[in-house]
């Protein structure tokens, strides 16, 4: 299998994710400062089947009260960025889509790994697809996403805060490394339903993907991030 810095040479993007990292001070304050600037926000959806029904989720929301956005999506079952990274369909959506916010997420064990197999597999490909953002003029966000209902299942005696806590503690150490991004914290919202005890309503049968609870969920804390 050809290695991901390989494929992105083939295509010419290497250098955007060999370049130095543009550093944001405030991230929060770049995307507000954004979202006051446009009547219609426009935000683009990149990551996988996490991401599926988020869109036309959090327009609709959005809409209920009183805020029009456009919406656009790049998502594949089970995609990893660095697929995104290689693939020119989602870099063509980021370049011709006059987006103002771009939202990346990760295929959901990746940002729970320990912190070097995590950085092999993300850093790059996140460097890269930021730059491609920021090189349109977009703000992008990082979407950090949720442990399983009963953790990972390839480590012994996890549970979903165990997992929720190394995924929010991977897309901080990513966000850094990229020069300072928003995370949306998603997964915080979700920990929080777990504590009062309505956790498992936001899951599908499989443990993993949102239920429309959870796609409902996971859109209010989008709208608040934005919107606030």
């Amino acid at each position: 299998m050809m290695k991901i810095s390989g494929l992105l040479g083939i295509l010419g993007l290497g250098s955007c994710a060999s370049r130095a990292p543009q550093v944001v001070a405030d991230p929060g304050r770049e995307l507000a400062e954004r979202i006051a600037a446009t009547p219609e926000p426009a935000v683009l959806f990149v990551g996988n089947s996490y991401s599926f029904a988020l869109p036309q989720t959090f327009k609709k929301l959005a809409a209920g009260r009183g805020k029009t956005v456009r919406v656009g999506h790049s998502t594949y079952g089970g995609w990893t960025l660095a697929q995104h990274a290689a693939n020119e369909g989602t870099l063509r959506k980021i370049r011709d889509g006059r987006w103002d916010v771009v939202v990346i997420q990760e295929q959901s064990l990746i940002p729970a790994l320990p912190e070097r197999r995590r950085g092999k597999e993300m850093s790059a490909p996140l460097r890269l697809l930021v730059a491609e953002v920021r090189q349109q003029g977009a703000v992008p966000l990082l979407y950090q996403t949720w442990g399983r209902r009963d953790g990972d299942p390839k480590l012994p005696n996890d549970d979903f805060r165990a997992m929720t806590h190394r995924l929010r503690v991977g897309y901080q150490s990513a966000a850094r490394s990229v020069g300072g991004m928003l995370v949306v914290p998603v997964g915080d919202a979700w920990e929080r339903e777990f504590l009062a005890s309505r956790g498992h309503a936001l899951f599908v049968e499989d443990g993993s993907h949102p239920s429309a609870e959870g796609s409902e969920l996971t859109a209010r804390v989008f709208f608040e991030a934005l919107f606030k």
